[in-house]
């Protein structure tokens, strides 16, 4: 597995166990970071977490104006979370191109969530990423975080292509 997309699943752990615990995000990522005994949590994923974190607000109302049929209260707790850290991606981290944050939100929903879910999130995000350029003035882009070297034998994210528009 490739150093980012393990950091996606384990920002996704910390925001989802911080909203099931009804705790802050930070505070769950200071927590994690601090036992020895805890899976590491590397700075992109920490980075990933307090973005969503901070913009929360504003990505809830985005995915709420484009998640035809769905508040986002009502979308299952895993796609809800999927769906932050894929839209937190498209527009604000310059670093990760469109197409990749969509796979791998979709990625993210196929290995964790139900059956209908990878279909929802590249479709909502699918929609954002057509209107991306709009959306992203304005906008502090996220620093960038520099990814350690990748498992022998990884494949590179700028190699998967994805159908951004497909579905929904």
């Amino acid at each position: 597995m490739r150093a980012r997309t393990r950091a996606r699943k384990r920002a996704l752990d910390v925001l989802f166990e911080s909203e099931a615990r009804h705790e802050d995000p930070i505070r769950v990522l200071e927590q994690r970071r601090a036992h020895e005994d805890a899976p590491p949590v590397s700075d992109y994923a920490a980075m990933l977490v307090t973005g969503v974190a901070e913009h929360r607000e504003r990505i809830d109302q985005i995915l709420t104006e484009h998640s035809e049929g769905w508040s986002v209260p009502r979308m299952p707790a895993v796609d809800r979370t999927v769906l932050r850290i894929g839209l937190y991606e498209l527009l604000w981290v310059d670093e990760i191109d469109d197409p990749v944050a969509i796979t791998e939100a979709v990625e993210l929903a196929r290995t964790l969530s139900t059956d209908d879910s990878p279909r929802f999130v590249n479709g909502v995000l699918g929609r954002i990423s057509d209107i991306a350029e709009y959306l992203r003035p304005g906008l502090q882009p996220a620093p960038a975080v520099p990814v350690p070297d990748e498992e022998p034998g990884g494949d590179s994210e700028h190699d998967v292509e994805v159908d951004a528009g497909a579905g929904a």
